[in-house]
């Protein structure tokens, strides 16, 4: 059954649900029967507020699992993602309620200035249990505010390079292949050479095999293939070789991916090798991420920022250098287009967020994506630039101003900690929590990038430093000089941080190092 099909099956029981439990949503009020069933019970409620519709089946069956096993009565409440946390300020004032809810990480701090999120490890140093032991770090420091961790990590999204691994295994079959040839042309010279050719004889595929064993890759348990007289001719290599082989061909940086597509012999339907969404900052935040700083690791000190510096220079003037090399158009370059794409097998690599896997394992349920593929990590640009994609978190949060916050905080901590084996299945949404059995090997690749992810940072002086960048890069994929618009940039946003007027010390860029051996053999050229 396609993850499609299972999903409609959980909303049919998840509507069930509903019914039974009195799953409140915004702008409905609770009947006077279901507020008679609450009194009849005997049990306290608590209301979780949310404000992303895929949650509902899962939210839902959550509560009534717990609520099975807890005198406490959970109802989620789908509230509009318009003025959330102002809503939900007006809420807690008038009633205290919601007692807990679902908050992207980079408003915590506003949350935490209003009031409006509670400090969660104490509860759980309380009840024994070590929140970095139940979390993965890039959550645990998305979900922190001045040193304080204000909500429980629930999801997360980040990129990852997606690639076609059909294709990869047929270039390296091709290889292997070519090799094979190589080696029989070898040892039949050899033996022309030795012999004779009146004493020579083809080479056999096991013969082949042994001779190419050399410049295969090899695997422990890879047999020696053999053929008979009235068997049909062997390749010399094995599924195991391929697959080795592939992952040797895997690039390392986006230089050897530029040397990859330069020597790759596309298939006729390939429209190109890497294409990604360069119009979206999220897509793109890796050529910078480890070279800029907003606001340190946890993203709220205003006294950590470093966005103009010699690395970010050199790392988008190799950004810019792609616009020629891969030749995107940004007039008709989005995330959604690009991946139908990479779907219909035009291109081999691009940047994908975990929604992808959702999308391709239904695709491939439905007979829609007839590919094998595989995730990898963004390769860093080259030996001396790395690579660090940006994330997001949404947290569980307690509400500073609820009546019930022992009880808040562990419904959160089951929710989060406990019950998300299911979560990718029913919502595609990968949990940030340790030790989670996500149901596919791709995830566990996201969930590494994850963890050496920079989260967006939370400080309001800095709220539009992310349509701002998103206009520089595409300024300078466009020709802008990098420099430049790096150090404009940089102004702008300490402008806003301190208040004054700021300017940055320009940063002058070394000269090109020529390669003087190059150089000497091009004048001995122009000698002759």
């Amino acid at each position: 059954m396609s993850l499609k099909k299972r999903l409609t099956a959980v909303v049919a029981i998840a509507i069930a649900a509903v019914l039974t439990f009195g799953i409140a949503y915004s702008g409905m009020q609770i009947s006077e029967k279901q507020e008679e069933i609450i009194v009849d019970n005997g049990k306290d409620t608590l209301y979780l507020w949310y404000t992303d519709e895929a949650l509902t089946s899962y939210l839902s069956a959550a509560a009534v699992e717990y609520s099975e096993t807890h005198d406490i009565r959970i109802v989620p409440v789908l509230e509009t993602g318009l003025e959330y946390l102002e809503n939900i300020n007006k809420a807690s004032v008038e009633s205290n309620a919601p007692d807990l809810y679902i908050l992207s990480h980079d408003s915590l701090e506003k949350a935490y200035l209003a009031g409006l999120a509670c400090e969660v490890e104490p509860y759980a140093e309380k009840q024994g249990i070590v929140l970095e032991d139940r979390f993965m770090g890039t959550g645990l420091q998305a979900a922190t505010y001045k040193d304080k961790i204000l909500g429980y990590p629930f999801y997360f999204e980040t990129s990852s390079l997606l690639y076609n691994k059909t294709y990869l295994e047929q270039m390296a079959a091709k290889q292997l292949e070519a090799e094979m040839d190589e080696a029989m042309a070898l040892e039949a010279e050899a033996a022309l050479e030795e012999e004779g050719p009146e004493m020579v004889s083809p080479p056999t595929p096991a013969a082949t095999a042994s001779a190419t064993a050399s410049t295969s890759p090899k695997t422990s348990q890879t047999p020696e293939p053999t053929a008979s007289p009235s068997a049909s001719p062997t390749p010399a290599y094995t599924p195991d070789q391929v697959e080795a082989r592939m992952q040797e061909m895997l690039p390392g940086s986006i230089e050897e991916l530029k040397t990859l597509a330069d020597s790759y012999d596309a298939p006729e339907q390939v429209e190109g090798v890497f294409k990604w969404d360069v119009t979206d900052i999220f897509y793109n935040y890796f050529f910078v991420g480890n070279a800029m700083n907003m606001g340190g690791e946890a993203g709220w000190d205003s006294s950590q920022i470093d966005i103009y510096n010699l690395e970010a220079i050199e790392s988008m003037k190799v950004y810019q250098e792609l616009n020629q090399f891969f030749s995107i158009d940004t007039g008709d370059c989005d995330y959604d287009t690009i991946l139908d794409d990479f779907m219909a097998g035009k291109m081999v690599f691009t940047v994908a967020t975990t929604d992808a896997i959702y999308k391709l394992e239904d695709a491939k349920a439905d007979a829609l994506f007839n590919y094998e593929y595989g995730v990898m990590t963004i390769p860093d640009i080259n030996d001396a630039l790395k690579t660090r994609s940006l994330s997001m978190t949404n947290c569980v949060v307690v509400n500073g101003y609820s009546s019930y916050k022992d009880e808040a905080n562990d419904f959160a901590m089951f929710l989060t900690g406990e019950y998300n084996d299911i979560l990718y299945a029913r919502t595609g949404k990968v949990s940030a929590a340790k030790d989670v059995e996500y149901g596919y090997d791709a995830l566990y690749q996201f969930a590494e990038e994850y963890e050496k992810s920079i989260s967006m940072p939370k400080m309001l002086e800095t709220s539009n430093f992310w349509v701002q960048l998103e206009v520089a890069f595409s300024q300078i994929w466009n020709g802008a000089d990098a420099n430049t618009k790096l150090k404009e940039l940089s102004e702008q946003i300490m402008r806003q941080v301190t208040g004054e007027e700021y300017t940055e010390e320009y940063i002058e860029e070394p000269e090109e190092e020529i390669d003087e051996e190059e150089y000497l053999d091009a004048g001995d050229y122009i000698e002759e």
